[in-house]
C-alpha cells in the first residue's frame, strides 16, 4: 500500500554527474515537504528518495522528473529494468489498460518466448512487504493459466513469469498481460467454484441428512478441497452464532425451502433495546466477534438487512486480515476497507470491545453507571487543567497504566500527544481556538477526552485516542487512520493544519521569499563532517547548505532528524541540544562579530566549514575582522556576502551582546523496528527525564490490551553531561537504561520558547 504522504515520481533525464542515477529510476518525495514552496511553485530540486537496490535519498532538478500517480508507480516498480519503465510510462496506454484489469478479467500471458497463454487475473497486490527504505515493491497480478505451465519456480522476482507452487499460476508484471478477445476461442473454461458462492449469500448445508440454514462467511481451498465457512441461524445443539465449516459439495445456494429473492441492502429496522451486549452497538462502534479461528476485533462500518433476511447484519472492518471482503457483498458495496478486512455478520454475534473495557468491571456495570451519570458534565470534564509540573510528574504521571493506551497502530500519535501536551503549553491555543463546526468534535475530543485526563489522572484510554483516530478518518483525509501506521508528522498537519487551521509555526526565508510549515525536516550534503552532531549543528548545517534563514523566532520548533540510503539513520549518534539558539539564524536580527563582539556587517558561507572557528554558529565578521580573516591566503578566494545591519546598531562603537533568542528542549520523539516512544525533559534539572511507552507490556494476547508505562530515566542527564569524546566512546548496547534510545533512535525534536506558557 502506497503512503498517502508521498508524492511519487519517474526520472525523465539522467542528472548530470549521477552515475547510479538512470532515467527511468521511481522515487518518491514527502508531500508535506514538497509542497511547502507552494501548490503553484514547486521546488527547483526535489529530495528524492529513489526505489530499488541502490536505495538512496537524492536532489534531483525537478524539470528531469516527471510525477506519477500512486497506482502507476506501484505498476512501474514490478518491471526490473529502468529504461523499460520510461517506455511504458511513456507509451501510456499500456499503463492505463493495466489500471482497468481486475480480478477476474481475461487475460493472455506472454512468456519469455513470446508465446501467448490463456488465463484469468485471480489477485492483484505485491509480491514482498514494504520497508522504509522500498515503500513501493511493485504491483503484480496473478493469473490462474487455462493452457500451459510456467517454468520458474516463483521464488522471485524476475523478468519471466513466476508459477506457484500448485504450477497453474502465474506472478507477472503488467507488461507480461495481454487483455483477451471476448470472442476468443476458449468456451470450456470452467469458473471456479467459489464464484458459485459469494460471502455473504444465504445457503443451505447438509450434516448428518439433515439441513440447515446460515450464511457464507468465507471461502478457502484445504487438502484439494474447496471448504465454505458458514454463519448459522441454529446448529445441531440448537445454538445460535455459532460458525460451522463443511465441504462445497454439502452446501446449496438459497434455503431449502427458498427464501425471497432479491439482494438489495437496506437500512436496520428499529429495534427494541435490550439489555443484550449488541443493544448499543452503531456504526463507528468497535467491537469484538469470535469466528472460527478465534476472537477479532473490529469496527462496525454499516448495519441493515438483506430482503431474504429478517436478522439485521452488521458489516465490520477488521483489524486483521482475517475477512473475506473489502466491503463489497454480493456484487454490492457496503462499505470501504483493505482487501479481506471486511466481514458480514449477524449485530448479534457483536458485542462490546473487551480490551477497552475496565479489567476491574463488566459491561453491565459499566452500563449501569452511564445510565445513572448521564453524560459527564461536571466541572472537573470541561475545565482547562494546566500540564504537569515537574514538582507533580511523581504523583500523577509516573508508573504501570500511566500514559496513553496504545491500541493497533497508534503508537505514533500516542507519542505526539504526550510530548505535546504532558509537560508543555506551547501548543495548547490550538485547544481554544475558534473553529469551524464541523471541526468542533475533534477539538473536544482532543481537548476532554484525551489532553484534560492526561494532565488530571495522568492516564488516557485507548477508546479515547481511537475516537480521534475516527474522526480524522471520518473527514476524510486518510481512509486508514484507525488501522495503519502512520508517521507523527502526518497527524500533526492534519490537526494543526487541515482541522484546527493554526497558523504555520516555521516561517522560512529562502531567496527573498517567505514559507511557511509545522515542522523542520533536516537534510545535508553528502560532504558534511559532522561525527557526532548536536542538533544545533544539524540546524545549522541545513540552513548553511539550503541557503535558509528564519523569517521570525518561532514559538514551537519541530525539528525531524537527516536520514539518508540505506543506513536509514545517518548518524550512530546525535546530541540532543537542550537550548537551540536561533540567533543567527534569523534573517533580519542584529548579529555580532564571531572574533572581536562588535556589530558584524559581514558573512562567509565558506568560513562556516573552517576548522579555526567554533563547530557552532555562522561566520560573522565585522569590517575589520574581516578583512584580516580573508588576507590569509588560504581564505583570500572566499566570497563574503554584506550583512543587513538594523538602523543605529552598526554606530555601536565598541563590542555589544545583542539578546540571544533560545529554544528549549522538551521532548523527543523516537523510533526503532516501527515502534514510537517519547522522553520529556519536565524540568530544570539535569536529571528531570521521563520515558514513555504506550505499549510497554500486555496483558492477555490476541484478546487482551496493552499497557502504558511512564518511569523516570536520569541516566539521560548523565551521558548529557560526557564531553564528545566520552559520548563517542559508548556503546550503544552498553548504554545505562533507555538512554540509548535517546541517542540513537532520535526521529523529532520538540522546542519551544521558554516565555510561552499560558498558565503563569
Amino acid at each position: 500500500m502506497t503512503s498517502s504522504h508521498n508524492v511519487y515520481f519517474i526520472v525523465t533525464r539522467k542528472p548530470e554527474g549521477s552515475a547510479h542515477i538512470a532515467a527511468g529510476h521511481i522515487g518518491c518525495a514527502s508531500k508535506y515537504q514538497y509542497e511547502q514552496a507552494g501548490p503553484t511553485t514547486p521546488p527547483r530540486k526535489v529530495l528524492l528518495h529513489l526505489m530499488g537496490s541502490d536505495s538512496s535519498f537524492e536532489r534531483i532538478d525537478r524539470s528531469h522528473l516527471e510525477e506519477l500517480e500512486a497506482e502507476e508507480a506501484e505498476l512501474l516498480m514490478a518491471l526490473p529494468d529502468a529504461a523499460e519503465r520510461l517506455r511504458y510510462f511513456r507509451e501510456k496506454e499500456a499503463l492505463r489498460a493495466a489500471r482497468g484489469v481486475a480480478v477476474g478479467t481475461d487475460v493472455m500471458v506472454v512468456d519469455e518466448g513470446g508465446e501467448k497463454l490463456r488465463g484469468v487475473v485471480r489477485s492483484i497486490g505485491r509480491r514482498t512487504a514494504a520497508t522504509y527504505l522500498s515503500p513501493l515493491t511493485g504491483t503484480f497480478f496473478e493469473v490462474e493459466l487455462q493452457v500451459g505451465r510456467g517454468e520458474d519456480e516463483g521464488k522471485g522476482r524476475t523478468e519471466a513469469p513466476h508459477r506457484c507452487p500448485d504450477g497453474g499460476r502465474l506472478f507477472v508484471p503488467f507488461s507480461k498481460l495481454r487483455l483477451a478477445d471476448p470472442g476468443g476461442s476458449d468456451p470450456e473454461r470452467p469458473p471456479l467454484e467459489p464464484e458459485e458462492l459469494a460471502p455473504g449469500d444465504r445457503v443451505t448445508y447438509f450434516v448428518s441428512d439433515t439441513y440447515r440454514h446460515g450464511m457464507v462467511v468465507d471461502l478457502q481451498e484445504r487438502g484439494g478441497q474447496t471448504m465454505v465457512r458458514i454463519s448459522t441461524d441454529e446448529d445441531e445443539n440448537g445454538k445460535t452464532g455459532g460458525e460451522v465449516e463443511v465441504p462445497l459439495d454439502c452446501v446449496a445456494k438459497g434455503e431449502v425451502p427458498p427464501g425471497p429473492e432479491g439482494v438489495d441492502a437496506g437500512p436496520a429496522p428499529a429495534e427494541t433495546k435490550t439489555d443484550a451486549p449488541h443493544a448499543d452497538l452503531t456504526l463507528n462502534s468497535l467491537v469484538e466477534v469470535t469466528l472460527a479461528s478465534g476472537n477479532s476485533f473490529g469496527i462496525i462500518r454499516w448495519i441493515g438487512t438483506f430482503p431474504d433476511r429478517q436478522e439485521v447484519l452488521a458489516g465490520l472492518e477488521l483489524e486483521e486480515e482475517v475477512g473475506v471482503t473489502d466491503g463489497c457483498f454480493r456484487n454490492q458495496r457496503l462499505f470501504s476497507c483493505p482487501p479481506r478486512r471486511g466481514l458480514l455478520i449477524r449485530l448479534s454475534a457483536c458485542r462490546p470491545d473487551s480490551r477497552f473495557q475496565s479489567p476491574s468491571a463488566n459491561q453491565t456495570e459499566r452500563k449501569q453507571e452511564d445510565a445513572e451519570s448521564g453524560p459527564d458534565l461536571s466541572p472537573a470534564h470541561l475545565e482547562t487543567v494546566p500540564p504537569i509540573s515537574s514538582e507533580q510528574v511523581n504523583q500523577i504521571l509516573i508508573g504501570r497504566m500511566k500514559g496513553i493506551q496504545g491500541h493497533h497502530n497508534s503508537c505514533y500519535m500516542d507519542a505526539a500527544l504526550f510530548s505535546l501536551f504532558s509537560c508543555s503549553s506551547v501548543l495548547d491555543s490550538m485547544l481554544f481556538k475558534s473553529t469551524r463546526p464541523r471541526d468542533a468534535p475533534v477539538q473536544e475530543t482532543l481537548l476532554h477526552d484525551i489532553v484534560n485526563p492526561l494532565r488530571r489522572r495522568g492516564f488516557v484510554e485507548g477508546r479515547s485516542v481511537m475516537k480521534l483516530r475516527q474522526q480524522l478518518q471520518k473527514h476524510g483525509y486518510s481512509r486508514s487512520f484507525t488501522t495503519d501506521e502512520k508517521d507523527p508528522e502526518e497527524f500533526l498537519t492534519v490537526i494543526m493544519h487541515h482541522i484546527l487551521a493554526l497558523d504555520p509555526l516555521l516561517k522560512i526565508s529562502a531567496g527573498g521569499e517567505v514559507q511557511q510549515s509545522y515542522c523542520y525536516q533536516i537534510f545535508l550534503d553528502q560532504n558534511h563532517s559532522l561525527v557526532l552532531p548536536t542538533v544545533q549543528q544539524l540546524l545549522e548545517h541545513s540552513f548553511h547548505s539550503a541557503g535558509l534563514k528564519l523569517a521570525e523566532a518561532p514559538s514551537c520548533l519541530i525539528l525531524q532528524t537527516p536520514r539518508f540510503g540505506k543506513k536509514f539513520k545517518m548518524f550512530e549518534k546525535i546530541v540532543p541540544s537542550l537550548e537551540l539558539d536561533v540567533t543567527d539564524l534569523l534573517s533580519e536580527a542584529p548579529q555580532q562579530c564571531v572574533l572581536c563582539g562588535r556589530p558584524a556587517q559581514e558573512e562567509c558561507a565558506e568560513c562556516f566549514t573552517d576548522p579555526l572557528f567554533s563547530q557552532t554558529g555562522f561566520k560573522v565578521f565585522c569590517e575589520t575582522c574581516s578583512s584580516q580573516v580573508h588576507s590569509h591566503p588560504q581564505r583570500r578566494s572566499h566570497q563574503r556576502a554584506p550583512l543587513e545591519v538594523p538602523e543605529g546598531y552598526a554606530s555601536w562603537g565598541g563590542p555589544h551582546t545583542p539578546t540571544r533568542d533560545k529554544l528549549e528542549l522538551f521532548a523527543v520523539l523516537c523510533i526503532e523496528t516501527s515502534h514510537y516512544v517519547s522522553f520529556i525533559k519536565h524540568g530544570p534539572d539535569a536529571h528531570d527525564w521521563l520515558f514513555f511507552d504506550s505499549m510497554a507490556d500486555r496483558q492477555g494476547g490476541s484478546d487482551g490490551f496493552n499497557i502504558p508505562e511512564v518511569h523516570a530515566c536520569p541516566e539521560v542527564g548523565r551521558y548529557l553531561g560526557m564531553s564528545p569524546a566520552e559520548l563517542a566512546s559508548q556503546v550503544p548496547r552498553g548504554m545505562e537504561g533507555v538512554a540509548k534510545r535517546l541517542f540513537c533512535d532520535a526521529y523529532m525534536y520538540l522546542y519551544q520558547s521558554s516565555s510561552m506558557n499560558l498558565y503563569c
